[in-house]
């Protein structure tokens, strides 16, 4: 295409697509529109379930019922858009990217996040086809207050724990329903006689077991002979081993998660990594503040060819592969580095790089990294210099094999 020619609508398409995957999910530090679109979308969450909530109250609806359907609608229309625009733009995903389109949107539209989306503004839809009261469907619209793990990081945080522990978490509700099933046939055989309304069958035992091993303890149903008695403390203080389980595995998987992504930032990795072996201790603590950690999962791209760079990244654990322009491929592994050179300069990719296992890796965004320049010109000029010298060393030895001495700073 010549020079000042403009791009082909199916360009012009791709890109808007693009743009649109940009703003909404990679949000890119520094990108205005990406962190108006994501403050907007958290404050329209907020203010749909506040009006939801509210709306409940008799006296707040009559008086103000045309400011909660305003803000019904408006979120409706965003949120609607956001789906739309989130399904759009699937294809963009790293992972999703050799799919044909239809599948790729598919896969994405069968998603957990995508189906709260869903599940949001489905209500206010239905509401129109259903010949029902609104406000049936109170329930599926308090859903929408779902949206905001997407954009926080301590729920996704607890998500990975509660997933990582899935199988012993199963194992306490098997567990829970043999106690529930057994206690109940106990309490029958015992009080069966003495209350056959409350305790006459399993199935209605098992109410009373349900409750006694929640140590809720309604009161509805209670034991009156001696032996039931004892077999009702005992199930109580099962009850409080049960709570105590699931609860105990959760939290220690949740700071093991929060762990992982703490522990890494040392003073120790980042003073021996070669762009920052020349700071002193001072320059080093700043920098290990404006770090934030990725877990990237075994075969998923970090870094693709052709984008602009706008991070760096450093390995704390694991292994990834670089494949360069020239179809050479180099595996890099725990202290190394890449991404530097390309940030500063705010130039493209030259390789493609995936992780070959699950990897930790130190993410230094370029607006962080530039902020840190701007408020320390000593430290700036610091980088800059060894940049330079790094990038000149690149070019000469472009077709080397390169180790942690020379850990790709082209990328």
């Amino acid at each position: 295409m010549s020079a000042g020619a403009r791009p082909s609508p199916a360009k012009r398409l791709t890109r808007a697509r693009r743009r649109a995957y940009q703003i909404l999910e990679q949000a890119v530090p520094g990108d205005r529109v990406a962190t108006f679109a994501h403050v907007s979308l958290v404050a329209f969450v907020v203010a749909s379930v506040a009006s939801v909530v509210l709306e409940s109250v008799p006296s707040l609806r009559d008086r103000y019922e045309g400011v909660f359907t305003g803000v019904e609608i408006a979120s409706m229309a965003v949120f609607t858009v956001e789906y739309a625009l989130r399904l759009w733009a699937a294809v963009e995903y790293p992972n999703l990217r050799h799919l044909p389109p239809w599948r790729a949107r598919l896969r994405h539209a069968l998603t957990a996040s995508s189906i709260i989306d869903l599940l949001a503004i489905v209500p206010f839809y239905l509401a129109y086809v259903i010949a029902a009261d609104f406000r049936v469907f109170v329930v599926f619209r308090l859903l929408r207050f779902l949206k905001l793990m997407r954009y926080s990081p301590g729920m996704r945080s607890l998500m990975e724990a509660v997933y990582a522990e899935r199988r012993a978490l199963a194992a306490c509700l098997v567990i829970l329903g043999s106690l529930v099933i057994s206690t109940a046939a106990v309490m029958h055989l015992v009080e069966a006689d003495a209350q056959p309304d409350k305790f006459g069958t399993i199935p209605d035992a098992m109410w009373w077991a349900v409750i006694t091993l929640a140590t809720v303890g309604y009161g509805d149903v209670v034991p009156i002979t001696a032996l039931g008695k004892v077999i009702a403390s005992l199930t109580a203080l099962m009850g409080l081993v049960m709570l105590a389980l699931p609860v105990g595995i959760v939290a220690t998987a949740f700071a093991e998660v929060i762990h992982r992504r703490e522990f890494v930032v040392t003073w120790g990795m980042i003073a021996r990594v070669p762009l920052f072996s020349e700071l002193s201790a001072e320059e080093v603590v700043a920098v290990m503040r404006l770090l934030r950690s990725k877990t990237a999962q075994a075969g998923e791209v970090i870094v693709r060819r052709g984008e602009v760079g706008h991070s760096m990244y450093f390995i704390a654990t694991g292994q990834v592969e670089i494949e360069t322009q020239h179809g050479k491929r180099h595996l890099l592994g725990e202290g190394q580095f890449f991404g530097e050179i390309a940030v500063l300069r705010n130039a493209r990719r030259t390789a493609t790089i995936r992780a070959v296992i699950r990897s930790q890796l130190l993410v230094l965004d370029a607006g962080d990294l530039r902020r840190l320049m701007e408020s320390r010109p000593d430290i700036g000029a610091r980088i800059s210099q060894i940049a330079s010298d790094r990038a000149a060393r690149s070019a000469q030895t472009v077709t080397d094999d390169f180790t942690g001495e020379h850990p790709f700073g082209d990328l």
